[in-house]
């Protein structure tokens, strides 16, 4: 997998809940251009998007900003039994340390940090602008 896109509002704000997470930004610019727009299928399109990285450098996250054509769909507060794309998990360290941080951000939990038999302890997020993310913290790890 190369990456994963996530549409936001603002650029500054998702960059820095995923900073939180431990994210690195690796990249920020505008991308326009007939070319885009034959790739999306938005004909005449104008994009931001950051370029943000994993800690272990293998995966990514595309942010983007949608600057023209408007935004025509929001799909940040469908439940997680909607169809379509969920979330993304990130394993952390300490997930309770990480967890109150987030909720000093703005973040909500959706349900409650659970464990998973012997393996994981579990929990789903809402960041910045509703984005979904899953915290996964693999036991006897810290």
């Amino acid at each position: 997998m190369d990456n994963v896109s996530i549409v936001v509002e603002s650029l500054d704000d998702a960059i820095a809940f995923f900073s939180e997470i431990g994210l690195t930004l690796e990249g920020r610019g505008k991308i326009e251009g007939e070319w885009s727009g034959r790739i999306t299928g938005l004909e005449a399109q104008q994009v931001e998007i950051a370029m943000m990285v994993t800690p272990d450098g293998h995966s990514k996250i595309e942010l983007s900003k949608f600057i023209t054509p408007s935004i025509v769909s929001d799909h940040r507060t469908a439940p997680v039994n909607s169809l379509g794309y969920l979330r993304v998990m990130f394993t952390v360290e300490d997930i309770d340390e990480l967890v109150a941080r987030l909720i000093k951000q703005g973040a909500q939990l959706v349900g409650e940090v659970v464990q998973y038999e012997n393996s994981y302890r579990l929990c789903y997020i809402r960041g910045t602008e509703g984005i979904l993310i899953g915290l996964a913290e693999e036991i006897g790890k810290k």
